[in-house]
């Protein structure tokens, strides 16, 4: 991938998205079912898209509430529906469209009382609560967002009542509903006007901020950080979090600083990231320029901390090593968390994705502790942080979430903002940042470097490898080393990840084919430096090509 010229550079007006041409376009554009881009498709994490290229759109949000509706009325989830949004401006026309359809089909609907943004944990988190008193009717939930995501565009997404993102078979499900009720002209979908749903007696407030933010000391040790005063600069990017790092700091007298409060749909104040867009990505270096520039002009924070637009991603910067690698700060929190939470139960889990670093497997080895290694996806590790046996779960891409204090769960969404007070925490008790944790990590297992590339790739060769058999690898080496494995299942569950990872003693890839564009990614990474990694890529490419040309 070649950067932009201006990545890292503040977005100019020239940047900006044209929000009421864009929310215009939420409501006088309709999609047409008969192109695939132009239908209900909901990803990992939910349906995505922009008005402006009527993948995002009244008519879709109006669909998928309804088969949000079917789909709990066959399947007896009759409690309330918590519904949340993000900051992007599609969301709040979003969001209102689907209070009217929740309100028409006499879902219990609860949204937040001071009309504030929501993170995803927190919607998460108010699931779980909700759900974990006895005899209650079971409840789920909703978040306007997509996530990270430019500007411009919108997301929906669905979270059932463990509390974790929907999987396939669920959102499979939503999916085919909601385009059925698309090629039908939206007949059948029930609505009111949003005056008559806001007022109806099936709607009813929930004060999600206080409930997550007062919860907090169960998951995270508050008091440490009050007590060392670690200082911490919060920057929200601009996204839903921005509230919930004020009143942090003032529920929990922490010396944190919310760096940047202002919301603005454009995100004008941001910096272009890699391809000279906008994009609330915390955990790119251009994305964080404004914030890792500031902290490297003088130590005015012990750790300064970013998150996405929906708050499930983190990104923490330390005065000396600046922007973390997020694998690597899955790493140092894996170390620490295992060592310093002595009531989590001594057989759980250390989770993680198969694109993420080996480092983590090392780390879990060192700890006596299982590694439960998944495809890409947070679904995959909703089970066991729901009964335990999974401690933390963590995404290569700055997504995790562990368990409470006393070892119950916590969210089974990923969460952003524990993962960033967790640092605030590592400084506290061990007086040592996590950046300085991570060259110790290295100085005992190795220090690996780790890289993703993308290669072009037609719709039928993204899905002949997707569906990848090991023995249709030859090859029996990788940059000079015996391969070890050839898994296109996942070692901790046996789910098919949708591509190939390749293993050797001392580096790895996996390629998988892009879901949104045509690319296969190649995840690659190596323990002998970064001529071993060159080769591996280069080597991986040839693998998969051979692959791809009988596509």
């Amino acid at each position: 991938m070649t950067n932009h010229a201006r990545a890292g550079q503040p977005a100019a007006p020239e940047d900006l998205v044209d929000v009421p041409q864009l929310v215009r376009a939420y409501y006088t554009t309709h999609p047409d079912p008969g192109d695939p881009g132009q239908r209900v498709a909901f990803g990992t994490s939910g349906h995505r898209g922009s008005s402006l290229g009527a993948a995002f759109n009244e008519d879709h949000i109006a669909a998928t509430a309804q088969a949000i509706c079917d789909y709990r009325s066959a399947n007896g989830i009759d409690g309330p529906l918590f519904l949340g949004k993000d900051t992007h401006a599609l969301s709040e026309p979003a969001w209102a469209t689907a209070v009217e359809v929740f309100a028409a089909n006499e879902v219990t609907l609860l949204v937040d009382g001071d009309e504030r943004y929501t993170p995803t944990p927190a919607v998460s988190h108010a699931i779980l609560a909700y759900n974990s008193v006895p005899g209650r009717r079971r409840a789920d939930g909703v978040v306007v967002t997509p996530s990270h995501n430019p500007p411009w565009d919108g997301g929906f997404k669905y979270n059932p009542p463990d509390g974790g993102p929907a999987g396939s078979e669920i959102t499979g499900a939503i999916q085919e509903a909601a385009n059925r009720y698309l090629e039908r002209g939206l007949h059948g979908v029930r609505r009111v006007h949003l005056t008559t749903a806001r007022s109806a007696g099936t709607t009813s407030t929930y004060d999600f901020l206080g409930a997550y933010v007062d919860d907090l000391p169960s998951v995270i040790d508050v008091e440490a950080i009050r007590s060392a005063g670690v200082s911490i600069g919060a920057d929200p990017l601009g996204g839903a979090s921005v509230d919930y790092w004020a009143a942090i700091a003032e529920r929990h007298g922490l010396d944190l600083t919310v760096v940047n409060p202002l919301v603005d749909p454009t995100w004008r104040f941001m910096t272009l990231d890699w391809d000279g867009r906008i994009r609330m990505d915390c955990s790119s270096p251009y994305a964080m320029a404004s914030l890792i520039g500031r902290l490297a002009e003088g130590a005015e924070f012990a750790v300064a901390t970013g998150n996405d637009a929906d708050a499930d991603r983190h990104g923490i910067v330390t005065p000396d090593g600046g922007l973390m690698n997020p694998n690597h700060y899955l790493a140092v929190a894996i170390d620490y968390l295992f060592r310093h939470r002595a009531d989590w139960p001594g057989s759980a889990a250390v989770g993680k994705t198969l694109v993420s670093s080996s480092m983590i497997d090392r780390v879990a080895a060192s700890l006596g502790r299982p590694l439960l290694e998944v495809p890409v996806g947070f679904k995959w590790f909703v089970p066991g942080l729901v009964d335990s046996s999974v401690g933390f779960g963590g995404e290569e891409s700055a997504g995790a979430s562990f368990l409470r204090r006393d070892g119950r769960v916590w969210t089974t969404d990923k969460d952003g903002i524990i993962a960033c007070l967790l640092a605030a925490e590592i400084i506290a008790v061990t007086g040592s940042t996590p950046s300085e944790h991570y060259k110790r990590l290295t100085e005992t297992f190795g220090d690996p470097v780790y890289a993703r590339v993308d290669a072009p790739a037609s719709r039928e060769q993204k899905a002949a490898l997707g569906k990848l058999s090991p023995d249709q690898v030859t090859a029996t080496e990788l940059a000079g080393e015996p391969i070890t494995a050839k898994l296109t299942s996942a070692p901790g569950n046996d789910a098919a990840i949708g591509g190939l990872k390749v293993v050797t003693k001392s580096g790895w890839f996996a390629a998988r084919p892009s879901g949104t564009e045509d690319v296969y990614k190649i995840y690659a990474e190596s323990f002998d430096g970064t001529d071993h990694l060159a080769r591996i890529q280069a080597e991986a490419r040839a693998v998969v090509d051979d692959v791809l040309a009988s596509a």
